[in-house]
C-alpha cells in the first residue's frame, strides 16, 4: 500500500468532488424512500384493520410515488459503493476488513429482504390475502430502514474508529470487536438522527403534495387525512430529530472537536461558550450546555486544536502531526525488519501495534492514535470550510423548526376543519418541500464538510485515501456522473410531478 505519496492534489481534489456530487444525488432520493414507506404502512394498516376502500385507494397511490423514487436511488446508491474502488482504494485497503462488513451485510440482509418483499408490495394486490400484503409492505419499509442502519454504522465507523487494531503485517485495521463497531455511541445516535429526519422530509412531502391537492380543489378528503397522519408522523419524528440532535452535539464536542468549533466559528475556547445563533446574536452558555450538558464547561475553539492548550491538556498541531510521523515511521521500521529477515527487531515493533500488550496500549494513546496527522504538511489542513460548515448548521437547524411549527400548524388547521380556507399556508407548506431537501443536504454538509480533512477521522486523510489514477480520469468520470444523475433527477421529477397530476386510481 502506498500511502505517503502526497502530490495527487487535483485527484485527491477531483474524486472528492466526484463522492460529493454521487452522494449528494443519492441522498436525494433515500430520505424519501425511509419516512414514505412507513407511511404508506400506516395506510395500508388502516386499510386491512377497517376494510374502508378508501386507505387501499390513499396507500396505492403514496407507494406509486415511494416506488419511482425507490427505482433511481438504487442506481445512485450502487455507484456510490463501488467509488471506494475506484477512487479511494488505499482506502478501501486500509480499513476494507472493517467497512466492507456492514456493507456486506445491507447487500445481503437488508437490500435483498426490501428487494424480495417489494415486489409482492406492488403486484401482490388482489393477488395474495390482505395480511400477507401488509407484512409484505412492512417488511419493506423495515428492510429500507435496514439499508440505512448498514450504511450509517460504515460512515459512523469513519467519525469515530472503534472494534478495531492496526496489523502491521498486512498494514490493514481489522475487526476484533463487532459490537463495538455496531453500538458505538456515534452509530447508534447517527443512525437514529439521520432516519427521522427522513421520516420528518418524508411527512413533510406528503403534507406538500396533500396541499397541492387543496389548492386545487381535488381529493380533498385524500389530501386532509393524509396531512393528519403525515404531521402527527412528522412531528414525533421531528422531536426525535431534536433528541438525537442534543446527543450528535455530545459526541462531536467528545470525538470531533474542530467540527464543532467549525459549527460555531469558535476560534478560542472558552467556559460557558455562547451559542451564536446567527452573526451578533449569541446566547451565553449555550453552547457548553449543548456540548457537555454544563454552562461552566470548556469548549474546544480552532485556535486551541491548531496551536494547543496545556491547561486544557490539547496538544498542538504541530505536536500531533510529530507523532503520526513518529507511527508511520515505526511501522516503516517494522517493514524494513521484515525484509531485512531480523524477526527478533521486527517481533520487538509488533508488540507497540498490539493493544493487548501494555507498550502496545501506550504507543496506541501516544502515537498511533494520531497516525493520520503524519500525512499533514501543517496543522491548518486539519481546520475544514468554516463559512460553510457554519451556515450550513444553521439553515438545518433553522428549518428543522420551522418543519415542527408547520406540523403543529396543519394539525390544528385539520382539527378545526379549516384546510383550504385560507391558501396562503397551503403555498407554504407546498414550498416547504423544497425547504426540506435543503435542510437534508445541509445536514450532511456539516457531517461531511466539519470532518474534512479526514477520510477516517485522525487515522487516514484524504490525500492518503486517494487511488493511485490521473486526475483527468477521474475530470471525465465526474461529468459523466453529473449529466447522468441530472437527467435522472429531472426524470424522477417529471414522472412524480405526472402521477401526482394524474391522481389516485379508482
Amino acid at each position: 500500500m502506498q500511502l505517503l505519496d502526497t502530490a495527487f492534489g487535483a485527484t485527491v481534489d477531483w474524486s472528492r468532488a466526484q463522492f460529493a456530487l454521487t452522494a449528494i444525488y443519492h441522498w436525494l432520493f433515500v430520505p424519501l424512500t425511509l419516512g414514505l414507506s412507513f407511511l404508506v404502512a400506516f395506510m395500508e394498516t388502516r386499510y386491512v384493520r377497517t376494510g374502508d376502500e378508501f386507505w387501499k385507494r390513499t396507500a396505492r397511490f403514496w407507494m406509486r410515488l415511494f416506488g419511482i423514487n425507490f427505482a433511481i436511488g438504487v442506481a445512485t446508491g450502487l455507484i456510490l459503493e463501488f467509488e471506494f474502488g475506484t477512487n479511494w482504494s488505499n482506502y478501501s485497503y486500509f480499513v476494507g476488513d472493517i467497512f466492507g462488513a456492514p456493507l456486506a451485510i445491507e447487500g445481503i440482509m437488508a437490500f435483498f429482504m426490501e428487494s424480495t418483499f417489494i415486489a409482492v408490495m406492488f403486484f401482490g394486490w388482489d393477488k395474495v390475502s390482505k395480511g400477507f400484503h401488509l407484512t409484505a409492505t412492512w417488511l419493506t419499509a423495515v428492510g429500507a430502514n435496514l439499508s440505512a442502519l448498514w450504511i450509517l454504522v460504515a460512515n459512523a465507523w469513519m467519525q469515530y474508529p472503534a472494534g478495531m487494531r492496526f496489523n502491521p503485517e498486512t498494514a490493514r485495521n481489522e475487526m476484533v470487536d463487532f459490537w463495538n463497531v455496531l453500538f458505538s455511541p456515534v452509530a447508534m445516535n447517527k443512525f437514529f438522527h439521520t432516519v427521522t429526519s427522513g421520516f420528518v422530509l418524508a411527512a413533510v412531502f406528503v403534507v406538500g403534495v396533500s396541499a397541492w391537492y387543496l389548492l386545487r380543489g381535488r381529493e380533498r378528503e385524500m389530501a386532509c387525512k393524509s396531512i393528519r397522519m403525515a404531521s402527527v408522523f412528522g412531528l414525533i419524528s421531528a422531536i426525535c430529530v431534536i433528541w438525537t440532535g442534543d446527543g450528535s452535539a455530545v459526541r462531536v464536542a467528545e470525538y470531533q472537536p474542530m467540527k464543532l468549533a467549525a459549527m460555531e466559528d469558535l476560534r478560542n475556547g472558552q467556559t460557558r461558550a455562547p451559542l451564536t445563533i446567527v452573526p451578533g446574536i449569541r446566547v451565553p452558555g449555550m453552547l457548553s450546555v449543548l456540548a457537555h450538558h454544563s454552562a461552566d464547561a470548556y469548549v474546544v475553539g480552532i485556535d486551541d486544536l491548531i496551536d494547543g492548550n496545556p491547561e486544557q491538556g490539547i496538544l498542538s498541531g504541530d505536536e500531533k502531526i510529530a507523532r503520526g510521523r513518529q507511527a508511520i515511521e515505526t511501522f516503516a521500521a517494522f517493514k524494513a525488519a521484515q525484509k531485512e529477515n531480523d524477526v527478533a527487531a521486527a517481533d520487538s515493533i509488533a508488540r507497540l501495534f498490539d493493544p493487548a500488550t501494555e507498550e502496545g496500549r501506550a504507543f496506541r494513546d501516544d502515537y498511533f492514535r494520531y497516525f493520520g496527522y503524519g500525512y499533514l504538511a501543517s496543522p491548518e489542513e486539519t481546520i475544514p470550510n468554516v463559512p460553510l460548515v457554519f451556515w450550513s448548521f444553521r439553515v438545518m437547524v433553522g428549518l428543522g423548526m420551522w418543519f415542527a411549527v408547520l406540523f403543529v400548524w396543519m394539525l390544528v388547521l385539520e382539527k378545526r376543519q379549516t384546510l383550504g380556507r385560507k391558501r396562503w399556508p397551503l403555498h407554504l407548506a407546498l414550498w416547504s418541500i423544497l425547504l426540506v431537501y435543503v435542510a437534508s443536504q445541509a445536514g450532511w454538509i456539516v457531517a461531511e464538510v466539519g470532518r474534512q480533512p479526514w477520510t477516517i477521522q485522525d487515522l487516514l486523510p484524504t490525500v492518503a485515501a486517494v487511488s493511485r489514477i490521473d486526475a483527468a480520469s477521474v475530470q471525465v468520470t465526474f461529468w459523466i456522473f453529473a449529466v447522468l444523475f441530472t437527467t435522472l433527477l429531472i426524470a424522477e421529477i417529471g414522472i412524480m410531478t405526472k402521477q401526482i397530476r394524474k391522481g389516485p386510481a379508482d
